[in-house]
């Protein structure tokens, strides 16, 4: 039985963990006690009208799918991942889970930052597309072509002992990446990879019930949760994490447990070991979302979805410092680049997060809607992602985010 410190530990792998420490933070920055931001809550009802506006221009009848990835792997109109699997003969719904837990896993560890010039040449249209959709179409292409599978002939699966060797220089030309077209983290990236083949094939127990070690496992496991047919959305999480915690580089530990996306800072409170530490679980958190259309085309009913959290990203967060709800105490630092684990880049994410809910109430006011009807992860694609990304563009030539933030490929 795990011990009261480890219980601790784990609790911070939780949506509902993100969410109390994120409204803390919020609260502290109300109140003018963090160090780099005030906020101004006056200014929201603008950046709902925003978000808003992004909205209805992408989805006129309202009609929003969930922010997940696969909504990147359509590009011009087409479905490139639905083409695929639609023409493939899958032996039962859960086959084709399978190879969608791995196209996501795989896809969303590679979808940190890109950088502002790298492009990835599309064999499609011929188009050179950037950020993350580039990234989508390149991993995409890496898992249609066979590069993570071992059986030439079963090209749509990841196999555990393929990732664990998978070398940078496949990582590289995959991704169409060279000096002229610099790919950011690219180190990171295929660590990151390396490390999820090496925890997969060492937990056959989680990730090869019903076939050879692969990332697509976890869809077993997870489904083995449900009751009734149903499986909560934070449990979607919650699975990522504990399964998937391990393969984070050089991050806080307690209890001997990894934490992942989880930071220090000084102003939050807990009576526990646990005070000073802001879990925010970007990547995890877009993994899960992106975890929850297999699951449904499996079967399943997924529920509380609102129950995980807005993602702590840099259009997101952008898209509050641009529209001025968070204003920095220093002008200067908006021309500094931080450290992901600074105080800085810490209270910008956790505001983030406190803020996505509260647009997300705004913006369902003006629709009439409620949580159910349009649940945040529906805002988070309308929406609050592409309001920040429209801002940026609008404030900035290239787009960039309103902070530079040092990344290691595995974070933004």
């Amino acid at each position: 039985m795990a011990d009261a410190s480890e219980q601790e530990a784990r609790a911070l792998l939780s949506a509902k963990a993100v969410r109390a420490r994120a409204g803390q933070m919020l609260d502290i920055g109300l109140q003018g006690g963090l160090s780099h931001f005030n906020v101004d809550l006056d200014r929201m009802d603008g950046v709902a009208d925003a978000v808003l506006a992004v909205t209805r221009k992408a989805y006129p009848t309202l009609d929003i799918p969930f922010h997940a990835r696969w909504r990147h792997f359509v590009f011009g109109g087409v479905d490139r991942w639905a083409q695929l699997a639609d023409a493939t003969s899958w032996p039962d719904r859960a086959a084709r889970a399978r190879a969608e837990f791995d196209l996501a896993i795989v896809s969303v560890l590679l979808d940190a930052g890109a950088g502002a010039t790298w492009r990835y040449r599309d064999a499609v249209t011929g188009q050179g597309i950037g950020r993350s959709e580039g990234l989508a179409l390149a991993s995409l292409d890496m898992f249609a072509g066979g590069l993570f599978s071992r059986d030439a002939h079963a090209p749509f699966r990841v196999d555990a002992d393929v990732l664990a060797k998978l070398p940078l220089a496949a990582l590289a030309s995959a991704f169409q990446a060279s000096d002229a077209n610099p790919l950011l983290g690219l180190e990171g990236r295929t660590d990151l990879l390396q490390r999820l083949g090496r925890l997969v094939a060492a937990r056959a127990d989680i990730f090869g019930a019903q076939d050879t070690p692969r990332p697509g496992g976890l869809f077993d496991h997870i489904a083995a949760q449900a009751v009734g047919g149903a499986i909560p959305a934070p449990a979607i999480l919650s699975a990522v994490l504990n399964q998937l915690g391990p393969i984070w580089p050089s991050r806080l530990e307690l209890a001997g447990v990894p934490l992942g996306d989880c930071w220090r800072h000084p102003a939050i409170r807990a009576d526990n070991a646990t005070a000073g530490l802001v879990p925010l679980h970007k990547l995890s958190q877009w993994l899960s979302y992106s975890l929850i259309e297999p699951l449904q085309r499996a079967g399943f009913d997924v529920t509380d979805i609102d129950g995980l959290t807005g993602l702590a990203e840099y259009r997101n967060g952008g898209l509050f410092v641009d529209h001025e709800v968070l204003r920095l105490r220093d002008a200067a630092d908006a021309e500094r680049a931080h450290a992901v684990d600074s105080l800085l880049v810490v209270e910008w994410r956790a505001l983030t997060v406190a803020l996505l809910d509260r647009v997300a109430d705004l913006v369902r006011a003006k629709l009439g809607r409620t949580p159910q009807s349009l649940p945040l992860a529906s805002i988070l694609e309308g929406g609050t992602w592409a309001a920040g990304r429209a801002i940026a563009f609008a404030r900035r030539p290239d787009g960039s985010p309103p902070l530079k933030v040092i990344s290691d490929g595995t974070v933004f």
